[in-house]
Formats: structure tokens, sequence, C-alpha cells
């Protein structure tokens, strides 16, 4: 029998998968947690491990929603498959191909995979995306995203924990590998969806990493977490430069903040519409 549809009065909408319906909770080890993602689907995570955030939600909303039509889709860097699963569930068309090095990361989101149904459609590669052969070099997707690390590897303190010591830190490639990995694999027109810091330093690596991929960032979107303070990060959408026209190619529309909490607190109401275009709880 499955659950309930309706959580806190709200009905969640999309496909049931296989695994909801067949084993409920069956197969989730002592270490991990079976979480609702998007609508139906469910993420195993380890309970001390990398948990997914707000970032990963917001990268996924961001590329599907400024490249909806995408038949093929590219998650670099993909971790326990946060990103990748949401885009999946938003194009329920495309195929997807994920990479990611941790081994731990990448038995929790092929248990993610088959739980929610997507193995036809939903390949997850192991390894380091700047090594060779991990991408054919004819290898093109119409919508790439990455939630890169921010920090190098001597920057603040470390987290014991290989999967949170990944996701903080530059330990396997930064922005710039990502953009270039990126320029190198994106099909005519499609998109590169990414989110980083805003803060001025962070975001003039952006720039390079972007320039030097011969990428051209042609939105961005800050993202204030608490209604009156500054920007933390950004979500950057961005294309191959020499599919745009030359007077485009420099040009980057600066989108209102999106803001995620107001002053009180209290959701913000236009993030409470992101989540619920992701089929997230808002």
């Amino acid at each position: 029998m499955l659950p309930d549809p309706h959580f806190k009065g709200w009905a969640k909408p999309g496909p049931i998968p296989p695994g909801l319906a067949a084993v409920g909770t069956e197969g989730v080890a002592a270490t991990e947690t079976l979480d609702a993602i998007s609508g139906y689907f469910r993420l195993f995570q380890l309970r001390d491990g990398h948990r997914f955030s707000t970032d990963d939600l917001l990268v996924a909303w961001y590329g599907t929603s400024w490249c909806p039509t995408a038949r093929t889709a590219l998650d670099l860097g993909s971790g326990i498959g946060t990103v990748g699963m949401i885009c999946a569930w938003r194009l329920p068309g495309a195929r997807f191909v994920t990479v990611e090095a941790q081994s731990e990361s990448v038995a929790l989101a092929q248990k993610s995979a088959r739980h929610n149904g997507l193995t036809e459609r939903y390949e997850i590669r192991e390894g380091d995306f700047r090594e060779p052969g991990i991408l054919r070099a004819d290898e093109r997707f119409d919508l790439i995203t990455g939630s890169p690390p921010y920090f190098p590897p001597d920057a603040g303190v470390q987290s014991g924990h290989p999967q949170r010591l990944a996701c903080r830190f530059e330990l396997r490639g930064d922005i710039a590998d990502y953009c270039s990995t990126a320029g190198k694999h994106l099909a005519p027109g499609g998109l590169f969806a990414c989110v980083f810091p805003f803060e001025p330093a962070q975001l003039a690596r952006v720039e390079a990493g972007a320039r030097a991929a011969e990428l051209a960032i042609i939105r961005q979107r800050p993202v204030v977490f608490r209604e009156g303070e500054p920007p933390l990060v950004a979500l950057f959408g961005m294309m191959r430069a020499h599919d745009l026209p030359e007077g485009l190619r420099g040009q980057t529309w600066t989108e209102p903040p999106l803001i995620i909490r107001t002053r009180r607190g209290e959701i913000h109401p236009e993030y409470s519409a992101v989540k619920l275009a992701i089929g997230f709880p808002p």
C-alpha cells in the first residue's frame, strides 16, 4: 500500500517510483536515510555524511528552468545524485550521465536511481571528470550542471568525513575545471548551470573560468539567504560564446536576487514556488 500522497496539506506530484511501490524503505542501511527529494522520488544519504543542500536544489531548478527541452544532460561532480535526480524528475524524457569520484557517493546514487526507476536513462560513472576517458571527446549534452566546491584545500577547517570534505574543498578540480569540461561537452545552444559564491574575488574566478573555456555568462541570479543581507552565492547560466551573436558574448543579465527567507525567518513566497516547481515540499 502506498503512503498518503499528502504531506502537511501538500499533494505530491509526479510518477510513483517502483522502489516506493514495491519495497518501501527496504534496503536502507542503519548508516543511511531515505529522504524525499522531488515528488515521490527519494534519495539515499548517509546519516553522518554529506547531505543535500539548498545549493543543489537551486542548481537543478535553474538549469531545468532555462533549458526545459534538454534531451541529454550531464551532472559534474554529482555526489550522491541530488542535482541529477531532481533534473531527471523535471526532464522525464532526457537521458543522463553523471560523474562522481567517490565510490561511497556513487553507491548511494545507484541505489537512488534504482529506487526511482531511472536506471534505463541514467548512467552513473565513477571517476574524476578531468580524467581522459571518463567523458568521450564526442559526447555532447544539452544541459550540464555542477555544484562545485568553493574553497582551496588549505582554506578553513576541513571535515574529517571524506564526503563532506570533497563537497567543500577543491580536491578534484575547481570552478575553472567545471567550466572547461562544460565548454568541451556542451551541445550547440546548450546551457551550463552552476552555483558559486558571489563575493567579488569568487565572482572573478567564475568569470575567468568561463572566459578561459570560451563560455559566455548569459545570466546570473544572486541568492540571499535572509532578506536584508547581502547575497552569498549566485546561480550562473552559461553558453558557448561562439553559439551567440558577437554582441551578446560579453553581456550578462543579472536577475533580481532570489530570497530564501524573509526578515522574520519564514520561507520566502518565491522560494516556496521554486520548491513546488521541483516537487519539493514548500
